[in-house]
């Protein structure tokens, strides 16, 4: 991760820098196995072998940790994550790369792997998940007679949709094995301790990751729903109707619910999110001199919508110094959604958030919007955001380009890499949903020269 080379100035890089270190995978499982809560301590005292499962693109650190703290406790282990998220490999585990934002055959293969490594276990037994963001896609068990090619074309069809990811998760647990409480069911009867790097707003334990571990609220009629509220029923393929149809009736089997004998032996500890981010870069703004608050850390909505009213209010903040006064840093975490069309170009909901702010703080002074996925990647590109200033407009001009149009194509990446504001990081080895920053100050408070 390089976060030098951002477009930024660097006490804006420094308050992003501390969000993310607020965050860190290892050390937050680190911490959470160092200080475990009565059921994690218990469940470690008494295991006969520990089988460590590290799901999400935050996964090959939170597995370095817990190798480095239980070592040979481990009996076996398997990590799987997104490619360019692993470095290197850990002795005694297994690593699998599944695809992102939509499966792929790998993640079938990492499925496989998973279901393997829990196969057999016994009551005196130990699955310790650690589990972040992007295991919906990485891991993947199509339930009988659904292909691979069918979901992947009804998760493309619901994340074009701007369905929440609740909703397009209550779609995937019923259309997966491994999902909505299928991993625990398989790992009965052993003890599951769960250490969850949360990527969902409110922390929702069944919606993370599709909730492998979790009692699953939902049923086939809840799902059917969310595809009739997105206009999809008729757009996914007929296997998938015919499967949600016979769950409806009651001829395919309903996801785990609460209640099931094997959850109690299932134990869930989230070790970081994103309130815990946006209050370190609260508290790092104030020590380099801002005027600082949080607006928010559950923020959803359209993302140029959201981008259009955040720049209204960062134009309050440099021109009549309300909410907050000149050096100031108004902090958000979310995430927002993109409704897509038929036809659209690429990015990704913080790209597009950032666009629809240019033309609104054309002519500020020292004002940046920021707009950044902590995992790195913002959508479907290699580019974790990107950053909206006083000049973005008057740039795009002299190169003849239009922010209206491209917003409306959807396609922010362009406009960006034209232009000039992409964040471009690489993986951040983390995953607790998206930051935005609203700072504005004369070059001296952001930290520039005036060289």
């Amino acid at each position: 991760m390089n976060l030098a080379g951002l477009p930024l100035p660097p006490r804006v890089r420094d308050i992003l820098a501390a969000a993310l270190d607020a965050v860190d995978p290892y050390r937050a499982v680190r911490r959470a196995l160092e200080s475990p809560d009565p059921p994690t301590r218990a469940a470690l005292a008494a295991a006969r072998q520990v089988v460590v499962l590290a799901v999400g693109k935050a996964a090959f650190p939170m597995a370095q940790a817990a190798r480095d703290l239980l070592g040979p406790r481990i009996a076996r282990g398997v990590v799987v994550t997104k490619a360019g998220h692993a470095e290197g490999t850990l002795p005694g585990f297994r690593t699998v790369f599944g695809g992102h934002p939509l499966p792929t055959v790998g993640s079938q293969r990492a499925a496989a792997a998973v279901l393997q490594a829990v196969h057999g276990l016994q009551a005196d037994d130990l699955v310790l998940l650690l589990l972040s963001g992007g295991g919906s896609a990485l891991m993947a068990a199509p339930r009988l007679p659904l292909t691979l090619t069918d979901l992947q074309r009804t998760t493309q069809l619901l994340l074009a949709s701007g369905a929440t990811i609740a909703e397009v998760n209550t779609v995937r647990k019923h259309l997966d094995a491994v999902k909505g409480g299928g991993l625990a069911q398989a790992a009965a009867p052993a003890t599951v301790v769960a250490l969850v790097l949360s990527d969902v707003l409110g922390n929702l334990l069944d919606v993370i990751a599709s909730g492998p571990a979790v009692p699953d609220p939902t049923t086939f009629d809840d799902a059917w729903a969310v595809l009739a509220r997105y206009g999809l029923v008729e757009r996914v393929p007929a296997a998938v109707r015919e499967v949600l149809r016979r769950g409806r009736r009651g001829e395919v089997p309903e996801t785990p619910k609460p209640g099931a004998a094997f959850f109690h032996s299932v134990h869930h500890r989230v070790v970081g999110d994103v309130a815990q981010a946006v209050e370190a870069a609260a508290n790092r703004a104030a020590q380099e001199g801002f005027h600082t608050a949080i607006a928010a850390t559950a923020l959803q909505g359209e993302a140029r919508e959201i981008g259009r009213g955040l720049a209204a209010v960062l134009r309050e903040m440099a021109e009549r110094e309300r909410p907050l006064p000149r050096p100031a840093c108004l902090l958000l975490g979310g995430e927002t959604t993109v409704t897509l069309g038929e036809s659209y170009g690429r990015g990704g909901r913080n790209q597009e958030l950032a666009l629809a702010a240019v033309e609104a703080l054309d002519g500020l002074r020292d004002a940046y919007l920021v707009a950044f996925a902590t995992d790195g990647t913002d959508g479907p590109t290699d580019a974790a955001g990107a950053v909206a200033q006083a000049d973005t407009l008057r740039r795009a001009r002299a190169r003849g380009l239009s922010p209206a149009a491209y917003l409306r194509q959807h396609d922010a990446y362009a406009f960006w890499q034209a232009v000039g504001g992409l964040l471009r990081t690489g993986p951040t080895q983390t995953n607790v949903n998206d930051l935005i920053l609203l700072c504005t100050g004369n070059r001296s408070a952001l930290g520039e020269s005036r060289g």
